[in-house]
């Protein structure tokens, strides 16, 4: 959800749910959202009804969402949330790209560069960092780290019970 405008080309309820404030606010208040934060003027947030769906039907989620997002999902649900950092691999080639989107006007990117820079200072409090120096070289780094933690012991439902009964065989 976000009380923000849709860009040209977003589609509600595909990129985003668009809402006013008054009703974000509501739905954050009455503890809709897995987690949130008020970003660049404009509020954004990850309802918990989709999410939890997804989980239950043993798939994986992924958020794309500011540290602060990151960690009110971590005190959440803890060990089960992987972070993932995602840095640009200069400021200058980050500044280049929100130009190319050619999206934003040159206050909101000034406004972007300068939290992107006081983002970058969280780093160290994510469990993996990348360099996305190339898109799909870094997407497929984070199918790695997926595929890794997948395979966690503590991950593996089922698996004491199988090793009892390969034990006792």
């Amino acid at each position: 959800y976000t009380t923000r405008e849709p860009r040209p080309g977003e589609i509600e309820g595909v990129h985003y749910h668009f809402t006013d404030t008054v009703t974000f606010k509501k739905m954050a208040a009455d503890g809709e959202f897995l987690e949130w934060a008020h970003v660049f003027g404009h509020r954004y947030g990850t309802p918990k009804g989709p999410v939890e769906d997804k989980l239950a039907a043993g798939c994986d989620v992924l958020f794309d969402i500011d540290w602060q997002g990151a960690q009110q999902l971590y005190q959440e649900a803890g060990p089960d949330v992987v972070r993932v950092f995602i840095l640009p691999p200069s400021i200058e080639e980050l500044e280049r790209r929100l130009h190319s989107r050619a999206q934003d006007s040159e206050a909101v990117i000034a406004d972007r560069m300068s939290r992107a820079k006081a983002e970058i200072g969280h780093w160290d409090g994510y469990d993996y960092v990348l360099i996305n120096d190339d898109v799909q070289t870094c997407f497929e780094k984070v199918r790695q780290i997926l595929a890794a933690e997948r395979m966690k012991r503590r991950r593996q439902k089922g698996l004491i019970g199988f090793v009892r009964d390969l034990a006792a065989s």
